[in-house]
């Protein structure tokens, strides 16, 4: 719908230009929901943003434009606001539109192409295997996966991808853990590593490893040889057992990856020191105090970065410099990262380091998503702990707790760059102020007329040829009709701007909407026709939950 009225008002505009003889091209329309119904259902700044352009007093521009819009059913009338802003009235024939198209399109309806087909990679989660997942990695989780599902329906390949480290300090001290319980030490005794790991689950990690066991993760397979003296034996086996294990938690999730790709893959194929020698070669590195610096600062870093330092060994930035080489060789036009808020560090560095390879990478390529912590309340107190994981809360405790679709929709449901409270009594409360019940009610609600006029043998049948659509006056039906209407460009915005929260923001509104008309009109009456009017209405509005639920992970039950 906006595309449309951004449509007819650059060809307004560009009638004017013509007529006035400037040489000037038609800038770009934004087009915005307005969000006071009073002031229609869309408005643009169009006149303001063009009158220096035409020389012409604002109001006297948006009075010209209004007057050469091109004759269209989906506009009923226009307003001239404040300074020189638009307001635009849709008409009811293209709400009512919009609601034939909910009803033909069933699933697809919110898709759209405007990914064409090209290549996206949403790197996600990217828990390095030392232990069980926390509420942390469930944000991620949540975002990413929600990320990849709405880029889908925006007409991308996506690709989802899960990194991780498998060599290292961390995987070392693990290791090392694993040893000393299966060689009969605990984290009170002396001999306990002094970095080591301290959850139960490194008990039953060295159980497993003792009593032989084979595990198979999703990218590895692995049996314990169950000698306690080997020590890379131990490495391998314990690595594969948390992949293992994070695998649950994220099947549990609903939660999926096309690729897991290994750190230390980039150094065995010396990606790593190619990356290096490239720079070294773009004349964009110098030696100093016996480290190689990279000149970062060349590309908006506030400083240089050491790449390679006194000892040899490269600086953590390095390799991921050397992966986002690899993703871009691998044809991604668009990379997301879904990371933690700790990662704000090496944005800059990462995209410096890119640019001065010289390989045509875009500037700000990669796009990052970062999320910020997670704050979990029960009964008024922070629950910090878990006794499996030993120092913080895990995310399998928080699905066991509240169930996948409330965890989900919550993690999802605030900006990223915003700190989240969990509140586990709110999310377990059947009430109107927990927002996934809100939803997931009013679908319910959708489903339980559609039952009701089987009982009573009244026809399910919605022909659109027959449809009186226009019966649909009352101003609550008007409200739902515009909601549905939002949909798809609702879809369009989130994968543009990656922001999974507008859809359950939109949701929420969408449901509240649904929710008033349900209990100020009854969908079975008498009027066979506004009764199969409304029938649609209720229906199209249940499509749009479940629409938009799937793009979030989240399940649309048929009662509740």
């Amino acid at each position: 719908m906006k595309d449309t009225v951004a449509a007819l008002l650059s060809e307004a505009l560009q009638s004017i230009i013509t007529a006035r003889g400037a040489q000037v091209s038609v800038p770009a329309i934004q087009v915005e929901t307005t969000r006071d119904p009073a002031h229609g259902d869309l408005a643009s700044n169009v006149a303001l943003a063009s009158a220096k352009l035409l020389k012409m007093p604002p109001r006297e521009l948006a009075q010209a434009i209004c007057d050469a819009l091109p004759d269209n059913p989906i506009i009923d009338r226009t307003d001239i606001a404040g300074p020189g802003f638009i307001n635009l009235f849709l008409s009811k024939d293209s709400q009512a539109a919009a609601l034939q198209q909910v009803l033909q399109e069933g699933d697809s309806f919110g898709r759209n192409d405007s990914g064409a087909g090209r290549k996206v990679q949403v790197e996600f989660v990217s828990a390095n295997p030392t232990g069980p997942l926390h509420v942390g990695h469930g944000r991620g989780a949540a975002v990413g996966d929600s990320l990849a599902r709405i880029l889908d329906a925006c007409g991308w390949e996506v690709v989802r991808e899960f990194y991780y480290n498998d060599a290292g300090a961390q995987i070392n001290n693990l290791a090392l853990s694993v040893q000393a319980r299966c060689k009969g030490l605990s984290p009170e005794d002396e001999g306990w590593p002094a970095d080591g790991y301290r959850g139960d689950y490194i008990t039953e990690l060295g159980q497993a490893y003792l009593a032989g066991e084979s595990v198979e993760a999703s990218d590895k397979s692995v049996t314990a040889l169950g000698d306690a003296d080997k020590l890379a034996a131990i490495q391998e086996f314990a690595v594969a057992w948390l992949r293992r294990e994070q695998d649950l938690d994220l099947q549990s999730f609903g939660v999926a990856f096309d690729i897991f790709f290994l750190e230390s893959s980039l150094y065995e194929s010396r990606e790593v020191d190619t990356t290096v020698e490239r720079l070294i070669e773009s004349g964009n590195t110098y030696t100093s105090d016996d480290a190689l610096w990279l000149r970062t600062t060349d590309y908006g870093d506030d400083k240089d970065r050491v790449m390679r330092k006194k000892d040899g060994g490269y600086t953590y930035f390095l390799p991921d410099v050397a992966y986002h080489l690899n993703k871009w060789r691998r044809g991604f036009e668009r990379v997301i990262n879904e990371q933690g808020a700790d990662h704000h560090s090496t944005v800059t560095r990462v995209r410096a380091g890119l640019q001065a390879l010289g390989e045509g990478i875009p500037e700000g390529w990669p796009e990052y998503v970062l999320h910020q912590m997670v704050t979990v309340m029960r009964d008024g107190q922070e629950v910090k702990l878990s006794k499996r994981a030993g120092s913080y809360l895990t995310l399998r405790d928080l699905i066991n707790e509240v169930g996948r679709d409330a965890t989900r929709y919550f993690l999802v449901a605030r900006s990223p760059n915003s700190q989240l409270t969990f509140d586990i009594d709110l999310a377990l409360s059947q009430s109107n102020d927990n927002p996934v019940f809100y939803i997931q009610y009013a679908h319910a609600r959708v489903c339980s007329v559609r039952r009701k006029f089987v009982e009573q043998d009244l026809s399910l049948d919605l022909d659109l040829e027959t449809l009186a659509l226009e019966r649909l006056i009352e101003p609550q039906e008007i409200e739902v009709l515009k909601q549905i209407a939002r949909f798809p460009e609702v879809v369009a915005r989130a994968g543009t701007s990656a922001e999974p929260q507008q859809i359950a923001n939109y949701l929420r509104e969408l449901a509240g909407e649904f929710h008033a008309y349900y209990n100020a009109h009854k969908v079975i009456i008498d009027d066979a026709e506004l009764r199969q009017a409304r029938l649609a209405l209720t229906t199209g509005v249940g499509q749009v939950i479940a629409n938009g639920l799937a793009l979030l992970g989240v399940s649309a039950p048929e009662s509740m």
